[in-house]
C-alpha cells in the first residue's frame, strides 16, 4: 500500500539525509496517513478512507458528504 491521501492526494516527498560530513543519502518523507471509517448519510453506509492529517481537517471543514461526492465525481471507488 502506498502512503497517499484519498482526499488531498498527498504523496511521499523525497530528499536527502545530510549529516555533518555532507555525504548525502536518499530518504523519503512519508505522509501522515490514517485509515478512518466515516458514516456517510447520503450513501447510508460507512466508508473507509485513507486520509492524511490535513485530509481529516478538510473533512471536518467541508463535511463528509461533500468530500465523498467529490471523490465519486473523480471516479474513485468507495
Amino acid at each position: 500500500m502506498s502512503r497517499h491521501c484519498d482526499v488531498t492526494g498527498a504523496v511521499p516527498g523525497f530528499g536527502h539525509n545530510v549529516p555533518w560530513s555532507k555525504k548525502k543519502t536518499k530518504r523519503r518523507f512519508d505522509v501522515n496517513v490514517q485509515s478512518k471509517r466515516y458514516w456517510v448519510p447520503s450513501l447510508g453506509r460507512t466508508v473507509r478512507l485513507t486520509v492524511s492529517a490535513r485530509g481529516i481537517k478538510v473533512i471536518d471543514a467541508r463535511g463528509i458528504d461533500a468530500v465523498v461526492a467529490d471523490l465519486i465525481a473523480q471516479g474513485k471507488k468507495l
